[in-house]
């Protein structure tokens, strides 16, 4: 028997305790977050209803749309209903759940944004073979094989998540619950999670980091081959945004993940925490929506439609 008192709850720091700050922080993500909820749910709709996109590109960015709704949507409300009522308390049960889903969706992206490297080689540097290569056949397997692999890391995790028992401080200092956050606060001997969190993250978290990065070291010399400058800037066009996407996720992500933490760096951390989480989803439609002429005229079209059933009423 261990002369231990387990706990039940646990108390998130959130972003302040202040109550005029934490007010303020109320009416600034709220907007934020249905933003990133609108936005993300127009591409989505677009890219599902208009016939034009209907494309393994427009495919996998609808799957990275709607996890730019699902992912947020595991941290924000907590976040905004901790803000309003000043609530702090969080059971171990509800704690879980919520880093199985962070991990779930984070994760999918992580392995989506991989496949959609490869959709870029395919188109730039096997032109010809697109249709091919990239059939709806493969285009869906590719999608199932994403989420599987996700959910299977995730389950993994929260697996081994189980074993720990609480039963030092219960404060997390964030505004939702995270595997590093929940490590530092057990009493259970953490080195079996740490070497299965080491094993996945080196093996298939490696392996899919140079996925997503590889593909473009063939598509830079296929670019540079192409003598009309139009060609050039058009190969350009398609693939900036896939890159700037990727680069402020895997950005945000290792400042979260594998820059120590220390009593110094905690504000920075949940600052690059909120930025993964909230700010991050609202940036990708933006990045696709705003350079991407294909989206423009599909929701130009939308917007046309609309306005024809308006006028036959």
């Amino acid at each position: 028997m261990r002369n231990v008192t387990e706990i039940t709850f646990l108390t998130l720091v959130g972003l302040s305790d202040h109550p005029p700050t934490m007010n303020g922080l109320f009416v600034f993500f709220l907007p934020i977050y249905l933003l990133t909820l609108i936005t993300n749910l127009l591409i989505f709709f677009l890219i599902l209803t208009d016939y034009h996109l209907h494309n393994p590109m427009y495919f996998f960015l609808a799957n990275l749309a709607f996890l730019d709704m699902s992912y947020p949507s595991v941290t924000a409300p907590r976040m905004l209903f901790d803000l309003v009522t000043k609530g702090r308390s969080i059971s171990i049960a509800a704690c879980i759940t919520q880093v199985f889903f962070y991990l779930f969706f984070v994760q999918s992206e992580i392995v989506l944004l991989s496949a959609m490297s490869y959709d870029r080689y395919i188109a730039i540097c096997h032109p010809l073979r697109y249709k091919l290569i990239m059939s709806w056949r493969v285009c869906a397997c590719m999608a199932s094989l994403v989420w599987v692999a996700a959910c299977s890391a995730s389950l993994v995790h929260t697996l081994f998540l189980l074993r720990l028992s609480f039963c030092r401080t219960s404060s997390i200092h964030n505004f939702f619950c995270d595997l590093p956050h929940l490590y530092q606060i057990t009493c259970t001997d953490t080195f079996i999670n740490m070497v299965v969190v080491f094993l996945l993250g080196a093996s298939v978290g490696l392996g899919i980091v140079l996925m997503t990065f590889i593909p473009y070291v063939y598509i830079l010399r296929t670019i540079l081959r192409i003598h009309s400058k139009t060609g050039k800037r058009k190969a350009f066009s398609t693939c900036t945004s896939h890159l700037t996407v990727v680069s402020i996720f895997y950005g945000s992500i290792l400042f979260i993940y594998f820059v120590p933490t220390s009593s110094d760096m905690v504000n920075l951390n949940k600052l690059f925490t909120v930025m993964s989480s909230l700010i991050n989803p609202l940036l990708n439609p933006l990045i696709y929506s705003l350079r991407n002429k294909d989206l423009r005229e599909a929701l130009m079209r939308s917007y046309y439609h609309l306005k024809l059933i308006q006028a036959s009423f």
